[in-house]
């Protein structure tokens, strides 16, 4: 079998089969915490160091693991991760925790890390499983930080809590709700297929 090279990945999991766009995965938490620039800063984040060292693990243990357990132990693994970024958080960053509440924990469910655990990890050595659960990340994180600049402000008239807009500018109530991600994902969702689509047609 063929190796795929760093480059691929990058590729495939940042754009060609970004988890959120294309496999339409990771997409509550998406809806939920890209109403803050900061919190989904640092959910991204998690969620990359959760996928990239949950990938790592199972590579290592998977002729362990017998097979018919293995989706057990990935669980068990990742939140096993989860747990050490909610304690971090609460100590190191009480506020943040406390903005996030439950979606931390929510991590664990998120079919991005399983799905790379499953599809990716099982298959590849540590390195390569390493960086795809990075990439994978950076795939899932670059569309939610622009989601979340858009909400945050015209929402709140600020980026990153540091007001930009002026104070006559009407703030837009909808975008610090739920319906506005749905909105503003699915407009995604329609030019970034467009773009695929055309670049197809080109080739």
């Amino acid at each position: 079998m063929n190796e795929i090279s760093p480059s691929e990945i990058l590729k495939n999991n940042v754009w060609h089969n970004n988890p959120v766009f294309v496999q339409i995965l990771g997409i509550c938490s998406t809806l939920a915490v890209t109403n803050n620039l900061t919190n989904t800063f640092i959910m991204t984040v998690a969620l990359i160091f959760v996928a990239a060292l949950t990938n790592v693990t199972v590579s290592l243990l998977k002729s362990l693991i017998p097979r018919k357990v293995r989706m057990i132990v990935q669980t068990l693994i990742i939140a096993f991760y989860v747990i050490i970024v909610d304690i971090l958080l609460r100590a190191y960053m009480p506020e943040v925790s406390k903005s996030l509440g439950p979606y931390v924990g929510l991590i664990i469910t998120n079919c991005i890390i399983m799905g790379r655990a499953e599809a990716f990890a099982q298959a590849n050595g540590p390195l390569l499983s390493f960086w795809d659960g990075v990439t994978s990340g950076l795939g899932y994180m670059w569309v939610l930080m622009i989601i979340a600049s858009i909400r945050e402000l015209l929402g709140f008239g600020t980026l990153f809590g540091i007001p930009v807009l002026p104070e006559f500018f009407t703030r837009w109530t909808i975008m610090v709700m739920a319906p506005s991600a749905f909105f503003l994902l699915g407009t995604f969702l329609w030019i970034v297929k467009s773009i695929m689509l055309k670049k197809g047609a080109a080739k």
